[in-house]
């Protein structure tokens, strides 16, 4: 089974590819959407809709997994945030593909086994639990991967969950 994972976000939007064959996870890739503050706010979400979906066509995932958002401080930035995952919501429906959203507690959890977990152990636990040589990069990416592998986690250890 493949799952794309999604990190959201207006500059960058991170993305991990993983296989899933029972008990196992495969690396497949990673890597951003990227857009830039000289564009206009229609430009860049459409970038991001347009990558989204090309990822979707590309990896043909059997579901799709993205973070909810959390920002406490930064209306701002919650907002852009906000309206590109909007749109990535957006392809993954236009496209039919099943998607569950977790909280980054949630990803914590999965990947490193503790809920508040920081940065770094994360992204360390997406190159042990993947089999990598090294810290995916950029950040955005690995998230990507651990949100991937947060589905593979839930799914093995729950029967019933929602797909949206």
């Amino acid at each position: 089974m493949i799952v794309l994972g999604i990190d959201p976000g207006l500059a960058i939007v991170g993305f991990g590819v993983i296989n899933i064959d029972g008990n196992r996870l495969s690396y497949v890739d990673h890597g951003c959407v990227y857009t830039t503050p000289d564009m206009s706010m229609p430009k860049r979400l459409d970038k991001v809709y347009n990558g989204v979906s090309e990822l979707i066509d590309k990896y043909r995932p059997e579901v799709i997994s993205v973070e909810e958002l959390f920002f406490a401080k930064n209306v701002k930035t919650a907002i852009s945030v906000a309206h590109a995952r909007g749109v990535i919501l957006l392809a993954c429906q236009k496209k039919g593909v099943p998607m569950l959203e977790f909280t980054p507690r949630q990803v914590k959890q999965a990947v490193a086994g503790y809920g508040a977990g920081d940065k770094k152990q994360i992204q360390y636990m997406v190159k042990v639990l993947l089999n990598l040589r090294e810290i995916p990069k950029p950040d955005d990416a690995a998230d990507g991967l651990a949100l991937a592998i947060t589905y593979a986690h839930v799914a093995h250890n729950s029967n019933s969950f929602v797909i949206r």
